[in-house]
C-alpha cells in the first residue's frame, strides 16, 4: 500500500508530516511521491491565514480529481480549529485534528475496510499531555529537526493557533533524550529544536536551555533553536545557553511590532523596552550572535506614526534578517472583528519600506563577518564549483570546489570569510 503526504505551513507542521510518514512506514505502508499512484493521501493543513486555507482546499480538490480512488486524510490545524468547516469538504474521507494522530494507521485501516467517512476531532483540555510521535527524517536535510513543544497560552488577538494547538505542553525529557540519540545515530551533526511556543518548554523541571544540553549529551556538536517568544528568555536561561558550547547563537525572536500601542492591541506580553533590554543582554553574552525576527505591518488601527515607530525600532535593533509579512485577517480572532482594517495597498507600501531597511541591515551584518573564521556545516552542493553550508549563527557560506573534489556534505569545517555577497558569505577552507 502506498501513501502520499503533502504538508502546508510552518516548520512544526513539516516535522509532524515527517513523523506521520515514519508512523505509516512502521505500519507497513510505503511512501510515494506520485499522488496519482497512492492508495491513501494525507494533507497536513495550516490555518494561520485564510489564504492558507484556500491553498489547502485547492490542493484537496486537485488531488481528488487526480486520484478518485484514494482515501484522503485531512489533518492538522485547520481541521482542529474549524471542524465543522472541514467536515463540509466532500473530498476528505477521514478528518483528524492535531490530537491523537498516533491513531492514523488504525483509523485509515478502518476506513479502507468499511468506507465510512469519519471525523475524529477532539477538543483540547488544560491537562492534555504532549503527543509523542516517532521521529521522522527528510534525507534532503543535513540537519535534524525535533519538535519538543506544542501549544500556546498567549491568545494574541490576531492568532488562531491556541484554538488549533491547545495549551502549552512539552516532550518529556527522557523521550527527548531518546529521540535525539536516535537522530544523532543517523549521522546528523546539528539538531534544530522546534515548537509552537518553544521558549516555554517546561518538562520534568527543565527549561529550554536544559533541552539544548540534553541534545549535546545525546551526541550533537551543534544545537539550534527555532523561533522564540521574547518574554521566556530570562537571564537564567540565557546564562545556561552561553555555558553550553554546542549551542548555536542564532536567535529568531518574534517582535511583530516596535510600537507599544500596536503591541498592546496585539495582546503581546512585552513592550519595546523589554525587547531592547533582551537584545542588549543577548549581545553581551553572545557577541557573534545573529538576531532575526518576524515583523507584521498593517495590523488593524496601525497609523503612519505607529508604523514609523516600528520601523525606527527595527532599524535600531540591527536585525541580521527580518521576516516581514502583512497582517492577514483570520476569522475567529478578535483582530478580524475590528472596524479599522488597513487597506492592502497601504500594507504593501509599509512592507516595501521595511524590506528596504531589512536588506540594508542584512548587508551590514554580513560585512561584519569578513575576515572572521567561521565553523561551517556543509550541505548539498547547489552549484558545480562551490561547497555550500551554514555557520553556527545560521549564515549561508560558499567556498570554492574543485571539479573532481568529493562533497563535504555533513562535515563541519573551519572557513575564513573573505567576502559578503547578496545571498550570504564567501570564504576559503582552512
Amino acid at each position: 500500500m502506498k501513501i502520499f503526504l503533502q504538508n502546508f505551513g510552518c516548520k512544526v507542521n513539516a516535522i509532524e508530516t515527517d513523523s506521520l510518514a515514519a508512523l505509516m512506514t512502521s505500519d507497513g505502508w510505503s511512501i510515494t511521491a506520485d499522488a496519482a499512484q497512492a492508495d491513501a493521501i494525507v494533507l497536513n493543513s495550516c490555518t494561520v491565514t485564510a489564504s492558507g486555507d484556500h491553498r489547502m482546499k485547492t490542493a484537496l480538490r486537485r488531488l481528488r480529481r487526480l486520484n478518485p480512488r484514494a482515501a484522503i486524510v485531512l489533518t492538522g490545524c485547520y481541521v482542529q480549529a474549524f471542524p465543522e468547516e472541514a467536515a463540509a469538504l466532500p473530498e476528505a474521507d477521514l478528518l483528524i485534528g492535531t490530537k491523537e494522530r498516533i491513531q492514523l494507521p488504525a483509523l485509515l485501516a478502518s476506513f479502507l475496510q468499511q468506507h465510512n467517512r469519519l471525523c475524529s476531532v477532539h477538543p483540547y483540555g488544560k491537562t492534555d499531555a504532549f503527543e509523542i510521535l516517532p521521529v521522522g527524517t527528510d534525507p534532503a536535510h543535513t540537519r535534524a529537526f525535533l519538535k519538543i513543544q506544542d501549544g500556546c497560552n498567549r491568545f494574541c488577538t490576531y492568532c488562531i493557533i491556541p484554538y488549533a494547538r491547545g495549551r502549552c505542553r512539552s516532550l518529556p525529557a527522557a523521550v527527548l533524550t531518546a529521540q535525539a540519540r536516535k537522530l544523532a545515530g543517523r549521522g546528523y551533526r546539528e539538531i534544530v529544536l522546534c515548537g509552537i511556543n518553544l521558549a516555554c518548554y517546561d518538562a520534568d523541571g527543565l527549561d529550554i536551555a536544559d533541552a539544548v544540553r540534553l541534545c549535546r549529551d545525546a551526541g550533537f556538536p551543534r544545537v539550534r533553536l527555532g523561533s522564540l517568544e521574547p518574554d521566556f528568555l530570562t537571564d537564567a536561561v540565557l546564562g545556561k545557553l552561553s555555558a553550553c558550547p554546542a549551542f548555536c547563537p542564532q536567535f529568531h525572536i518574534s517582535l511583530q511590532s516596535g510600537c507599544d500601542r500596536t503591541l498592546q492591541a496585539m495582546g503581546r506580553h512585552y513592550a519595546s523596552d523589554d525587547y531592547r533590554l533582551l537584545l542588549q543582554r543577548i549581545r553581551q553574552l553572545f557577541p557573534d550572535a545573529a538576531v532575526t525576527t518576524d515583523i507584521m505591518v498593517g495590523f488593524p488601527g496601525e497609523t503612519e506614526a505607529d508604523f514609523a515607530q516600528s520601523l525606527a525600532f527595527a532599524e535600531e535593533m540591527a536585525f541580521s534578517s527580518m521576516h516581514i509579512f502583512r497582517y492577514s485577517r483570520r476569522p475567529g480572532t478578535p483582530a478580524d472583528r475590528r472596524p479599522d482594517q488597513i487597506p492592502e495597498h497601504v500594507k504593501k507600501l509599509r512592507a516595501d519600506r521595511l524590506s528596504e531597511i531589512a536588506g540594508n541591515l542584512r548587508a551590514a551584518h554580513l560585512r561584519t563577518r569578513i575576515g572572521c573564521m567561521e565553523e561551517v556545516l556543509f550541505e548539498r552542493e547547489k552549484q558545480p564549483y562551490f561547497h555550500n553550508g551554514h555557520t553556527r549563527s545560521g549564515l549561508t557560506v560558499r567556498v570554492p570546489k574543485e571539479a573532481d573534489a568529493p562533497s563535504l556534505r555533513g562535515e563541519i569545517r573551519n572557513v575564513q570569510i573573505t567576502a559578503a555577497e547578496a545571498e550570504g558569505l564567501a570564504g576559503l577552507l582552512l
